[in-house]
């Protein structure tokens, strides 16, 4: 890539758009699945898939997504990605039953996972110095945490004002958009050596997170000990020794567990899961409670949540920067400690709760969320060379996935999850202790050039 032709900020710009019309989709939906009930006489069963067969599949194949950009060329997934997920927009608007609705939600976000990793992967590569691209990703992640916490608000203001369908339509447009600026603005980039497709690791990584996740979501109604639940386990756990054998036994494999082998890369992914795990929940709960409990309308409800957004977009940035100077150790701390405060602190809310003390209990969530995704995203991809950029950012961004979607479905099956959430933060802390404390390149990974 010639990089002085390259205008960056513009780069970073559509990448950015990209990323807030995928992760907006994770929750802005949640606000309108009570007018897709009455539409479309939806089941219980219905609605969670609407939503779960986004995130499953966002969490399933972004680690193809991102080594398949690696082969092939970063802009040319991007776009095609981009593409996929229009056309998913415009169906799920045209849906006429909740069938159609839910494969149309899938088609969606196979469309995204071209789009989540993949950019972050162009970022990585339009900023070659480490401190500019700290707080590049410090900006991408300022996005894709602002996207996730405003997407309740959109989506209440576009449900009242035009039907549930305008959350999917509004897409549209902006997809157009960011197609036309990529083929014009965003350079082509790919890995050195192409890296062969891994059809049974692929297989094995999906059949693990649906298992997982099922089993979470079905012990809502079966019960933990019920032959099914266990079953999926059972399923998850041959899936996850699956990969361990068959893995390393392949010249390109989908997973590099050899990057596993440095501390500071596997805990920023057990990070990412806990992170987003805790503010899953959050969100779901959270938006529950404003509703079911204090009454409040959708749209109400999201702009309750608005503290959350407004603490992102002013504390990622600065995080960014922070990271490239003086390392991640002190934001990810910051961050786990106020999971932590805020697991507790929610836990005691109440039907009479002053709406005060419930708005301190989102400024720490914002202030979680603020500073946690920079962090973890530099961490995650220090030391990878740029061979495995696609790779070290689809792990990242599966771990979030992951989470987000186990976030939903812990919260509700089990009780008292503001004591979950503390527990995520404290454990989150410990990891960032860990991870920051040892820093080792992986077995026969070339480290990157500073």
């Amino acid at each position: 890539m010639n990089a002085p032709t390259v205008n960056r900020g513009l780069v970073l710009a559509i990448c950015c758009v990209s990323i807030v019309v995928v992760v907006m989709d994770i929750s802005v939906v949640n606000v309108a699945l009570p007018s897709i009930r009455r539409d479309l006489h939806a089941s219980l069963a219905g609605q969670q898939w609407t939503i779960d067969a986004y995130t499953l599949v966002l969490a399933g194949f972004l680690v193809l997504a991102g080594s398949t950009a690696d082969r092939v060329g970063r802009k040319r997934v991007f776009l095609t990605g981009l593409a996929v997920f229009g056309a998913g927009s415009l169906l799920c608007g045209l849906a006429p039953g909740i069938g159609w609705l839910i494969a149309a939600r899938a088609l969606q976000a196979a469309g995204g996972t071209m789009l989540n990793p993949v950019a972050m992967a162009i970022v990585a590569t339009a900023y070659p110095v480490p401190a500019d691209r700290a707080r590049a990703i410090g900006v991408f992640g300022a996005m894709s945490g602002l996207a996730l916490v405003l997407g309740p608000i959109l989506g209440g203001l576009l449900v009242d004002g035009f039907g549930w369908r305008a959350v999917f339509w509004v897409n549209v447009p902006i997809v157009a958009a960011a197609i036309v600026a990529t083929a014009r603005f965003v350079p082509e980039s790919r890995a050195a050596r192409a890296r062969r497709f891994d059809p049974v690791g692929q297989v094995l990584v999906v059949l693990v997170l649906g298992s997982v996740v099922a089993a979470i979501i079905g012990s809502r109604g079966l019960g933990w000990s019920s032959p099914v639940v266990l079953g999926l386990l059972a399923v998850a756990a041959l899936g996850v020794a699956g990969i361990v054998v068959y893995e390393p036994r392949r010249a390109d494999p989908l997973l590099e567990l050899r990057l596993f082998r440095s501390v500071p890369f596997s805990a920023a992914i057990v990070m990412a899961v806990f992170a987003l795990c805790g503010f899953g929940a959050f969100l779901f709960v959270t938006t529950q409670y404003l509703q079911d409990v204090r009454g409040l309308s959708a749209l109400d409800a999201g702009l309750c949540l608005l503290p959350v957004g407004a603490l992102v977009l002013v504390l990622s940035p600065v995080t960014g920067r922070l990271v490239g100077t003086r390392g991640p150790r002190l934001p990810l701390v910051v961050a786990g400690s106020a999971l932590t405060l805020g697991g507790v602190a929610s836990a005691w809310l109440g039907p009479a709760t002053p709406l005060v003390a419930v708005l301190a209990v989102s400024l720490l969530f914002g202030i979680f969320l603020g500073t946690v995704n920079p962090p973890i995203t530099t961490t995650a991809m220090a030391g990878m060379p740029g061979s495995m950029a696609g790779v070290a950012a689809g792990l990242a961004s599966t771990g979030r996935q992951t989470g987000t979607t186990l976030g939903v479905a812990i919260a509700g099956a089990v009780p008292g999850v503001g004591w979950v959430e503390a527990g995520l933060g404290a454990g989150l802390v410990v990891l960032a202790l860990v991870s920051t404390a040892v820093k080792r390149v992986p077995a026969g990974v070339t480290q990157v050039t500073r």
